[in-house]
Parts: C-alpha cells; sequence; structure tokens
C-alpha cells in the first residue's frame, strides 16, 4: 500500500511537471509597440529582437500590432499583451490607467535625454514664435515626442497652438508628419529626432526642403514596460536580456542598429515624473 501511494504520488508529480513545462512550451510571450511608426516598420525593427528574446525566456515571443497608442495601453492592463514599447506619455497614462501596476524595465541610453525636432519647407519659419497664424502637424495625440512634449515647448514659448496657430492636425505617425510637411499639406510639422535622423540616413527626405528649425531640450522617453504583477523571473530574464545587448558584438548589432540604441539601462516609474508634469501642465493628463 506504502509503495503504491508513494508511487501515485511520484506518477502526479511528474504529469504535473510535464503539464507546466507543456503550457510553458504551449505560452506564447506576446509584445507590441505603440504604433508611431508604419505597421511594416515597426515589425521589420521588432524581428531580430524577438528572435533574440525568445532564446533568452525559453518561449515564443511574438509581435501583435495595435491601431493606435490607447490600444496599446489598453492591451497591457487588459492581459492581451505581455510587454509594450511605450512612449514616456503613453507609459504615464499606462501607469496611471492602471493605478500604478506598469512597471518599466529599461530603455535605451539615448532615451534618457530624447528630444523633439520641429521641420519645416518654408524660408519664413525659422523659430518657435514664427509658428503663429501658421498650420502645423503633431503625431499622434497620445505621442510624446510628436505631441506632448512639442506642446510644452510651444507653450514654454508663450505659443497656445489651439489659439495661435492657423490650424493644428495629428497625422498618427512621425514618418507621416514628414510627409504631411514635405507635401505642403502644413507649414510645419514636429515629430522625434530618432524617426527624423533614420529618414535622412534612408534617404527618404532631402534636408535641404524639409529642414530642423527648433529642437527641443532633451527628456525621458521610451521604454519596454510590463505589468508589475508579471512572475518576477521571467522579469528579471527580460531585464538581463536587454542589458546583455552589446552593440560591439556582431550578433547583436542588428538588433541595436533596427532599435538605434547604443545600449539599454534600466529605468524606473520616477523618471516619468516630469512628463507627468508637463501632461497635465498642457492639460493633457487630469
Amino acid at each position: 500500500m506504502k509503495f503504491t501511494v508513494k508511487s501515485l504520488i511520484a506518477a502526479g508529480m511528474l504529469l504535473a511537471a510535464s503539464w507546466s513545462q507543456a503550457q510553458s512550451a504551449d505560452h506564447v510571450f506576446r509584445v507590441s509597440a505603440i504604433p508611431d511608426e508604419a505597421p511594416t516598420e515597426l515589425q521589420r525593427k521588432f524581428k531580430p529582437l524577438g528572435e533574440y528574446l525568445e532564446k533568452k525566456i525559453g518561449m515564443k515571443v511574438e509581435f501583435t500590432p495595435v491601431t493606435d497608442y490607447a490600444a496599446s495601453v489598453e492591451a497591457l492592463i487588459n492581459k492581451k499583451v505581455d510587454m509594450v514599447w511605450f512612449g514616456g506619455f503613453t507609459f504615464v497614462q499606462a501607469n496611471d490607467r492602471s493605478k500604478g501596476a506598469i512597471t518599466p524595465l529599461v530603455q535605451r541610453a539615448e532615451d534618457e535625454k530624447f528630444r523633439s525636432v520641429f521641420v519645416t519647407t518654408s524660408k519664413s519659419i525659422n523659430k518657435l514664435e514664427d509658428l503663429k497664424g501658421k498650420t502645423l502637424s503633431f503625431g499622434s495625440e497620445s505621442s510624446t515626442s510628436g505631441h506632448l512634449m512639442p506642446r510644452y515647448y510651444l507653450l514654454q514659448a508663450k505659443i497656445n497652438p489651439d489659439t495661435d496657430l492657423k490650424r493644428i492636425a495629428f497625422s498618427g505617425a512621425h514618418d507621416a508628419t514628414v510627409a504631411a510637411v514635405a507635401g505642403g499639406k502644413v507649414d510645419a510639422g514636429a515629430l522625434n529626432i530618432s524617426v527624423w535622423e533614420k529618414l535622412i540616413e534612408a534617404k527618404k527626405v532631402d534636408p535641404n526642403v524639409v529642414r530642423v528649425f527648433y529642437t527641443t531640450p532633451g527628456y525621458y522617453d521610451y521604454n519596454w514596460s510590463v505589468r508589475t504583477d508579471m512572475n518576477a523571473d521571467l522579469k528579471k530574464k527580460l531585464t538581463d536580456a536587454f542589458l546583455a545587448l552589446d552593440a560591439s558584438k556582431p550578433e547583436d548589432k542588428a538588433i541595436m542598429e533596427l532599435q538605434r540604441a547604443s545600449k539599454f539601462i534600466p529605468t524606473k516609474a520616477d523618471n516619468y515624473k516630469n512628463i507627468e508634469a508637463a501632461a497635465k501642465n498642457a492639460g493633457l493628463l487630469k
């Protein structure tokens, strides 16, 4: 009888372990990102990083695109995805919406002092004050670098976009903002400096035609965030995987180039207090 009970217990433990392993193998780790660029570009940028993370966390990793910035917030809070590439403002919104249940894991070193640029084709626009009476395109309404911080610095320059400009528009994405300026749909546009530099490098925009006339001071921006209740071991594996990426290693070079990162560093919610204050000051966060 003793042998039978022990055998049943052992068999049960073995079955439970096998079931747990099968669950782990079947589970898909879903990742998303704010749609600040075209969906095909976001997929292309994430592919090598996703393959790298699969090896590091031992789970299948899939990229799940979302339709807009708000959807990225809701997807993480409602457990439709496990990790999201947020902008600073989107992180603040997610953290506020979840009552502090979102944890930023890592950010690029570049995100400690991120900047936005204002661009134009007009020779008469050379400083922020010259935008009075003109048309301007932001990116998405929830974009840190494409709306919140450009709006904040306009207000600092005593320019209210809603009353001092002839018209404001929202393109939905940084590359779309540049296209709107280049196509003459608006007099000027604001976007993040990283996308601007990438478009220049790829020769998708002529800087002699569309030019930068104002660059903002630095601020904290993008990060990779997860829910605070995520398994601690998985959270550590993810953090360690990002921190281990080394741009000088041939196997990591493509990942880092696509992420436009020199390295990843740890981050924390307190880094985004100024973004939160700017959002409240601009009336974009209650």
